[in-house]
């Protein structure tokens, strides 16, 4: 049985870092400079369980720039372990997280590939494809309260 949690103490951070580390440092070749940043130490870090095995990762900062509004930031499931729902239990958890802290509005930078995995939650593309540590993305929003602010401009 897999539970996503919000990364409780170093131990549980760490375990968060490793699954980010081995998909996309090791996987997807992200310079770990890129990877590993000054957002690190300030956001809400998620981690998903299977058991005592981390398997998935995920990390939500507020924006200081858009009043009400965090980013969805490296979500990240091991290979052998996609395609099981552990992507949509580290997002309902952090979709939770997020409206517990009072945010009306989410907003990431989807993979292009992943995208499709986003729009199942209500996600909405915004603008074209852009490059992101040298792999295609585009942006996506979803509004938290009761309307869907994702569609304002």
């Amino acid at each position: 049985m897999v539970e996503a949690r919000v990364a409780e103490g170093d131990a549980e951070r760490e375990d968060a870092f490793a699954v980010r580390h081995e998909v996309f440092v090791e996987e997807q070749g992200v310079d770990e400079e890129l990877e590993y940043d000054e957002h690190d130490s300030d956001a809400v870090h998620f981690v998903a369980y299977d058991g005592d095995e981390a398997v998935g990762a995920a990390r939500l900062r507020e924006l200081e720039d858009e009043d009400g509004v965090a980013k969805v930031e490296r979500v990240a499931v091991l290979e052998p372990r996609r395609e099981k729902g552990i992507g949509r239990e580290l997002m309902a958890v952090l979709e939770a997280e997020a409206r517990e802290q009072g945010l009306e509005e989410l907003k990431l930078h989807s993979q292009t590939h992943a995208a499709g995995f986003y729009r199942d939650l209500d996600y909405e593309q915004r603008g074209e494809e852009f490059e992101e540590a040298g792999i295609p993305h585009v942006e996506m929003r979803k509004g938290l309260t009761g309307s869907n602010t994702a569609s304002r401009e």
